[in-house]
C-alpha cells in the first residue's frame, strides 16, 4: 500500500507549486484593472471648399436641351479653369434629361447636369461661386468647407483623448491610495466624420441670379472629437 500513496503525493506537491493561472486581463494578483473612457477635441482651420454648381435648361426637343446644357456646363468648367481649378476637381452628380409632364413648360424637354467642385484654396470659394453663376450655372448649393487630411488634423485630438484618461485613471488611484503602475491596453473609440454634402432637387435652386461680385465666404475653425478607451492597471504604492 504505501508504495501506492507515494505518487499521488508527489502529484500533490508539484500541483500545489504550479504558478498561478494569469490573469486574462492583464493585471498581477496585488493590482487592480481600471477602465477609462474620455473624449478629445482638436481645432483646424478648413484649407478646401466643395460646392454644388449645375445648369437646368428647358428647350423645344431632348436634342436642343441636351445641346445647350452641354454648352453652358462647358463655359462654367473654363470658368473654374481660369480660376486654377483642375478638371479632377469636377466630379458630375447628376445629368438628367426629361420630358415635362405638368405646368407652363408641359410638352418640352428638362437638361439637368450637377457637378461638385472642390476649390483648394477656401478663400477663393466665393470666387468660384461668383464665376459659375457668371458663367450660366442656375444650380449651385454649398459651400461645404472641410479640412483635405482629417487624420493628421485628429492627431492632436487624440493626444488629448489619452491625456484626459491618464488624468482620470490618476484620480482614481490616488482617491484609492494607490497609483497608475501601468498601462494595458488603449481602444480607439471612433471619431466624428465630417457632414456629407446635400445635393438638394435641382428645382429647388433653379433660377440663381449671376453674382456681380463674389459672395464672402470664411473658413472660420472645424473641430474633430474622438473617443479612447483605456485599461490601467493600478498597484499600491
Amino acid at each position: 500500500m504505501p508504495r501506492f500513496a507515494a505518487p499521488a503525493l508527489a502529484l500533490f506537491l508539484v500541483a500545489g507549486c504550479s504558478a498561478p493561472t494569469p490573469d486574462p486581463r492583464g493585471v498581477e494578483r496585488d493590482e487592480v484593472l481600471v477602465q477609462v473612457s474620455a473624449s478629445g477635441r482638436a481645432e483646424a482651420k478648413p484649407d478646401e471648399a466643395r460646392f454644388t454648381a449645375g445648369v437646368e435648361t428647358i428647350a423645344a426637343t431632348s436634342a436642343e436641351a441636351s445641346a445647350r446644357n452641354a454648352a453652358t456646363m462647358n463655359a462654367v468648367a473654363a470658368a473654374l479653369g481660369r480660376l486654377g481649378v483642375k478638371r479632377e476637381d469636377l466630379q458630375t452628380q447628376a445629368l438628367r434629361l426629361a420630358r415635362i409632364d405638368y405646368g407652363p413648360n408641359r410638352g418640352r424637354f428638362q437638361a439637368q447636369n450637377l457637378v461638385e467642385v472642390r476649390v483648394r484654396d477656401v478663400a477663393k470659394a466665393g470666387e468660384a461661386v461668383a464665376a459659375v453663376t457668371q458663367a450660366g450655372a442656375n444650380v449651385v448649393s454649398g459651400p461645404n468647407l472641410a479640412v483635405s487630411d482629417p487624420e493628421n488634423a485628429s492627431r492632436t485630438a487624440y493626444a488629448a483623448a489619452y491625456r484626459a484618461a491618464r488624468a482620470r485613471a490618476e484620480a482614481y488611484a490616488g482617491a484609492a491610495g494607490m497609483r497608475v503602475a501601468r498601462v494595458l491596453a488603449i481602444r480607439d473609440g471612433g471619431g466624428e466624420r465630417p457632414p456629407r454634402p446635400y445635393y438638394g432637387d435641382a428645382a429647388e435652386t433653379a433660377g440663381v441670379v449671376a453674382q456681380a461680385a463674389a459672395p464672402p465666404v470664411e473658413a472660420g475653425r472645424t473641430r474633430s472629437e474622438v473617443q479612447v478607451r483605456v485599461d490601467f492597471a493600478l498597484a499600491p504604492k
